[in-house]
């Protein structure tokens, strides 16, 4: 996905009428780097989601708080996978200790989605973001021991 956090931020605040925040939000899902069939097993469904979410994560460099963590993501549900692509934005690419220091529910509440959130979907935002800090939290603790 070649859109940056702040793009999708500058891009939400255009974008006045809530029908059309959903479209763009399903607009980045179609933009998501394709996740490979393979990669939709069970060991990267998320749980806690309504929506069958997958996330999968590579990592970049040694081990421990700088380790890098890339991820790739995909959901069988249209305004899901913007979701997720907006997760990827906030934390794909970063080291596991900007992962664990990031609020992204602050960055949700920004553009005005923790309002216009079902609570199932709230959940899975929720879940989706605990896989990714879960992950974070084991690359960092991974250090050379």
């Amino acid at each position: 996905m070649s859109t940056s956090l702040d793009e999708i931020i500058a891009n939400f605040e255009l974008l006045d009428d809530w029908d059309d925040r959903y479209r763009y939000l399903i607009e980045l899902g179609k933009g998501l780097e394709p996740l490979p069939e393979e990669a939709h097993d069970d060991a990267n469904k998320v749980r806690g989601c309504a929506s069958q979410v997958w996330l999968q994560m590579r990592r970049e460099g040694g081990p421990g708080p700088q380790t890098r963590l890339h991820f790739l993501g995909d959901s069988d549900a249209h305004i899901v996978r913007g979701l997720v692509a907006l997760a990827l934005a906030i934390y794909s690419g970063h080291s596991a200790s900007d992962i664990l220091a990031t609020d992204a529910f602050a960055i949700y509440e920004r553009l005005g989605l923790a309002a216009h959130l079902t609570p199932q979907r709230s959940n899975g935002v929720r879940a989706m973001i605990e896989r990714i800090k879960s992950d974070a939290r084991s690359a960092s603790a991974a250090s050379a021991a």
